[in-house]
């Protein structure tokens, strides 16, 4: 007869208690779409990225549908050093051109997309990666940017190359890939009306994909907890309208004001919500679907 192995029976009981709180949960997210935005720390550390990618095939495995939105760009960098390509950045936007963007593409639509991909299906779910020109799933036009001549005042446009921005996000390859029990993983390069390959920034990718989608959340992984008040505090929760007088005000500055803006076009235009989530935090996206309240902050209309 076989002895039963000894069991630390508080350990076992909290456990328990764990998936019991999180039925609840599990039932709301129930057959819904989740877009994650993968990049920052998240992605640049082994124990963070395993993490991930257990934590993405998990949401599949309980019947969530997750959409991931990968980024790349120390990967981008460390690639052009490699080749003695020089990088310039105009307002936290890499110029891209015609040589640029073939390493852009080479590096996000190849080496970063399929990384990420073997981590969610080593993981246990099937992941398929994919890039934004894969069925002219992203329609891109060039982004235009516009920047004042401190002196004389004038507005003068600026030159990025191939950056652009999602025109149009054809979700059928997306439907197709869910619907068949995989987990899509798209690289943030787009193709235009004649063709050409845009770059374009993860952040936009992932809120434009989550629009399309009717996302229920898009999670943004950040290096950051969240947007903060004006006393460091972390801000659970802000409207469209709070997030508009946020920057109003100076509350919201810097790096994470295109963060939020992303996060109010998503939600403008059909995601349920969008959260601001410190992906330094292991299991980010578990704790902030699957408890009462999460560690980042969400958007809603």
């Amino acid at each position: 007869m076989t002895e039963k192995t000894p069991i630390d029976l508080q350990a076992a009981t909290e456990r328990a208690l764990v998936l019991a709180q999180a039925l609840p949960y599990l039932r709301r997210y129930a057959g819904a779409t989740i877009v994650v935005k993968y990049g920052g720390h998240a992605m640049g550390e082994e124990h963070l990225a395993q993490h991930f990618g257990s934590d993405v095939a998990l949401l599949k495995q309980v019947g969530i549908n997750p959409v991931v939105v990968h980024g790349g760009g120390p990967q981008i960098n460390a690639m052009l050093k490699r080749l003695a390509i020089q990088s310039t950045f105009v307002d936290g936007l890499r110029v891209t051109d015609a040589a640029m963007v073939e390493v852009v593409e080479m590096v996000l639509a190849g080496t970063v997309n399929k990384q990420v991909a073997s981590l969610i299906t080593r993981a246990g779910a099937l992941a398929v990666g994919v890039s934004g020109k894969d069925g002219a799933m992203i329609r891109a036009r060039r982004l235009t940017r516009t920047k004042k001549d401190p002196d004389s005042n004038i507005e003068r446009v600026l030159d990025l190359g191939f950056v652009g921005e999602p025109e149009h996000v054809d979700v059928r390859v997306i439907h197709a890939l869910t619907g068949g029990g995989l987990v899509p993983v798209i690289a943030p390069v787009g193709v235009g009306e004649d063709g050409q390959t845009y770059n374009i920034n993860a952040d936009t990718v992932a809120g434009a994909v989550a629009a399309a989608l009717k996302a229920t959340r898009l999670l943004m992984l950040t290096d950051v907890p969240g947007v903060l008040d004006r006393d460091g505090q972390l801000l659970a929760e802000l409207t469209i309208a709070d997030v508009e007088e946020g920057v109003r005000s100076g509350m919201i500055t810097g790096g994470m004001i295109p963060k939020v803006e992303n996060c109010v076009d998503a939600v403008r235009n059909g995601a349920k919500g969008a959260v601001i989530l410190d992906g330094r935090v292991p299991h980010a996206c578990l704790l902030e679907l699957f408890i009462e309240a999460g560690p980042g902050t969400i958007i809603r209309p």
